[in-house]
């Protein structure tokens, strides 16, 4: 790694801080250095507050008595291209023009139309040096999920489930039969405190009766999700708890009783995913895990509505049950979680 790449690195590694807090925000991470030696840096901690790069100056100030002089010298990196457009906050690239920073370094662009390429522009008019695509693919996965919400117009898709050795995904009856082990248990609860929604199928609902909350690690819960054609769940499931946001996908009601939200899906028995999808943009969420059942991870599988797929392969075999579900795609990775291994996959594009 070179010297920019070096410190880009560190940004990353701040911008990662934000994860589970800052959606429909992307996570971006700042660090100022003067004369090749940090002075300042900062992260987006939460949406609707302070960006990367406010936080990164202003700990510039926190930490250094001739902070005016030293920012006029200094060069700031961030992950992403810095906004130049009035939201939630002012632009940050007028702050950079403000405090005459002048050399600014980003790992990639912001695909969103009131950024997209505008920010540098305001900052190289105002005469500051920018580099840009440092880092960039490392800065363009760390966002993976904003960046599909804005160019797909939908949220970013994981699909996860578990699976025996031998391929099987539940009991064909009777109750609930755990197959991965406890390690495996508290890895999906800490995915589903990095991500907005959880999202499950009428029969998971009934059967498994989910809180689909993060109970047994530290963090955020995620909004829920449930498909539920003709409304026939029954209403004392943890889903109806009004404990958490939670979304019922359904033919007919569209309304809000306390917690839930009812919407419904017009032309329900077609095309339902890319419809519950879009609901779902509509609603800020950034990305989506789909926890079951099968035919409701069939039918993102079938669509080809996934991003990424994550599989639980436990060490024990059943001599019977309901197969798991079918899919091809690139391998990235496997890794032991306890006794369990996880297989991670992303889609063959053409």
């Amino acid at each position: 790694m070179n010297k920019q790449e070096i410190v880009l690195q560190r940004a990353i590694e701040l911008a990662k801080l934000g994860a589970g807090s800052v959606s429909p925000n992307p996570m971006v991470g700042a660090v100022i250095t003067h004369q090749g030696k940090i002075i300042g840096e900062g992260y987006h901690q939460k949406y609707g507050e302070a960006h990367a790069e406010v936080n990164a100056i202003a700990d510039v100030f926190l930490k250094h008595e001739n902070a005016v002089e030293l920012l006029k010298e200094a060069t700031l990196y961030v992950t992403l291209e810095p906004c130049a457009h009035f939201g939630k906050t002012p632009p940050c690239s007028d702050l950079i023009i403000q405090h005459q920073i002048p050399e600014v370094v980003i790992g990639c662009t912001d695909p969103f139309s009131k950024v997209n390429g505008k920010g540098i522009e305001k900052l190289q008019n105002a005469g500051i040096k920018v580099t840009t695509g440092v880092l960039e693919q490392e800065c363009l996965a760390l966002n993976k999920r904003f960046f599909t919400r804005v160019e797909k117009q939908r949220p970013y898709i994981i699909l996860k489930w578990a699976q025996t050795l031998n391929g099987y995904f539940a009991t064909k009856d009777g109750p609930q039969k755990w197959i991965s082990g406890k390690e495996a248990k508290m890895l999906v609860h800490q995915w589903r405190s990095e991500e907005d929604c959880v999202l499950v199928g009428k029969r998971t609902a009934e059967i498994d009766n989910p809180q689909l909350n993060v109970r047994l690690v530290e963090g955020k819960n995620p909004k829920r999700a449930v498909i539920d054609r003709d409304l026939k769940l029954d209403k004392k499931l943890h889903l109806f708890d009004n404990s958490i946001e939670t979304f019922v996908f359904n033919k007919a009601l569209t309304d809000v009783k306390e917690n839930v939200k009812y919407i419904s899906i017009e032309d329900f028995d077609f095309f339902l995913p890319q419809y519950l999808l879009y609901q779902l943009y509509l609603q800020d969420i950034q990305s989506v895990i789909v926890e079951g059942g099968i035919k409701t991870l069939e039918m993102f599988i079938s669509a080809g509505l996934w991003d990424e797929a994550r599989i639980l392969v436990s060490p024990i075999a059943w001599e019977d049950g309901l197969k798991a579900p079918e899919i091809n795609g690139i391998q990235e990775s496997i890794i032991p979680i306890g006794k369990d291994k996880l297989l991670t996959l992303t889609p063959q594009h053409p």
